[in-house]
């Protein structure tokens, strides 16, 4: 038996069928319930090589201006003026994905972030100088490739498949972080100066032009409708609607992400003071990670999200306290492949319920960019309240346990986050 089911219907109809004919982009394919199609296969190498790029360069520009500049309110300011031009191309770009060509976004996005490492590459020591500009520029590169691919990802998936791709996009980046920051590391330890540093961006460059080509084979995707510039305000103003608890919660998910994506990383070289470590920690923890993602995305199901969302949260937590007792390399580590092994409880159950939300109706669907863009203004906004948190608190304290003190904290957003989502996961399972 066959039949056709369109984004919006998805999450009301239960998978009894051995085939699903899904119309995407004015054209429809075959795939089995709970599969993923080719469509969605080249997107996950877009995804792959965008990660293997930041991973081989990304995880040392927090410890090259570390080094550069010896300050961390350098560094904070740099990922505070990131997050805050992501979130506003998001805004603005969202013109041009909803009612032109969202592949051109999303490869304007690859090419941008190439442009910021080769910017980096050429201002050498001097970009400790330019971490205003260095901010936007990454930050822009930022938002149009997350905008683009958020859209993409919602339109060639569905709730039946979608926690598997997460599944397996959360594997390739851990998959990206077992070789890539390794690499980087070895490569940074074994040649003097900034001579590794050179070549590690250099190489970026052409993984970020290998993501763009291979772009080219995704499909395009047909525009429909208007840009609606207002519309995450007015889900936001009406407490009637699920839309306000969902955004509290992914400004938890935010207020978490906001240190996190540079501290930790940040905290390994000053314990350590060699870069071939942070490649180590990376490698161990990415390798635990990708194990994670694979058996959990495998077995969750909606069923089951709300109770795994709960025990990834709590164990979050969990795992920081050891940096209380000491902080070296040691208790970092164990820090951080407890955060690989559990995070994938939290944020496989909060991204795909989120996406199946935006899937519940005819209008939420053909409303989607929209929708990704308010998903994407809570993640923001919770990261810049964090980068501010961390601004004030190293400006009064930057000694070690001021840094598990301040991780802490924030680690425990997470824990709100679930109280604020909670109902709405039962709502989609």
């Amino acid at each position: 038996m066959e039949r056709t089911r369109s984004v919006w219907q998805a999450p009301f109809q239960k998978n009894t069928e051995t085939i699903v004919t899904v119309p995407r982009g004015g054209r429809s394919f075959d795939r089995k319930p709970g599969t993923l199609d080719k469509q969605a296969a080249l997107l996950l190498a877009v995804h792959a090589l965008f990660a293997v790029a930041n991973a081989l360069s990304g995880t040392f520009v927090p410890v090259y201006l570390w080094k550069a500049s010896q300050s961390f309110m350098v560094i904070g300011w740099f990922t505070l003026c990131q997050h805050f031009i992501s979130g506003l191309t998001f805004w603005l770009a969202g013109r041009w994905v909803k009612e032109h060509n969202k592949m051109n976004c999303l490869r304007v996005g690859v090419m941008l972030s190439g442009i910021f490492y080769l910017t980096v590459l050429m201002l050498g020591q001097a970009a400790k100088a330019y971490v205003i500009p260095l901010g936007i520029l990454n930050g822009m590169a930022s938002g149009f490739f997350w905008l683009a691919y958020n859209v993409v990802y919602f339109e060639i998936t569905e709730p039946d498949n979608r926690d598997r791709f997460n599944g397996w996009a959360g594997l390739l980046v851990s998959g990206s972080g077992i070789v890539a920051p390794w690499i980087s590391g070895v490569l940074i330890t074994a040649f003097a100066g900034n001579r590794g540093y050179q070549i590690i961006f250099t190489i970026s460059l052409f993984v970020f032009c290998l993501a763009a080509v291979i772009s080219f084979f995704l499909r395009k995707r047909e525009s429909s409708g208007t840009y609606d510039w207002s519309l995450p305000w007015r889900k936001l103003k009406d407490s009637s609607l699920p839309w306000r608890n969902v955004f509290f919660a992914l400004m938890a998910q935010g207020l978490r992400e906001g240190i996190f994506m540079f501290l930790v990383g940040l905290m390994v070289f000053i314990a350590t003071s060699n870069e071939r470590k942070l490649g180590d920690f990376t490698l161990w923890t990415s390798l635990v990670g990708l194990v994670a993602f694979w058996l959990i995305g495998r077995w969750i199901g909606r069923t089951w999200r709300k109770q795994a969302m709960l025990v990834g949260v709590i164990m979050l937590v969990v795992v920081i306290f050891p940096l209380l007792w000491k902080m070296n390399y040691i208790t970092l580590l164990w820090f951080g492949i407890g955060t690989a092994l559990f995070i994938p409880l939290y944020s496989i159950p909060m991204t795909s319920s989120v996406f199946d939300m935006i899937g519940q109706s005819e209008d939420n669907a053909s409303q989607r960019e929209e929708y990704v863009i308010l998903r994407e203004l809570g993640l923001v906004l919770g990261r810049m309240l964090s980068l501010m948190i961390y601004l004030l608190v190293m400006s009064w304290a930057s000694s070690p346990q001021a840094m598990v003190w301040l991780l802490l904290g924030v680690g425990a957003a997470p824990l709100i986050g679930w109280w604020f989502m909670k109902d709405n996961l039962q709502r989609v399972s």
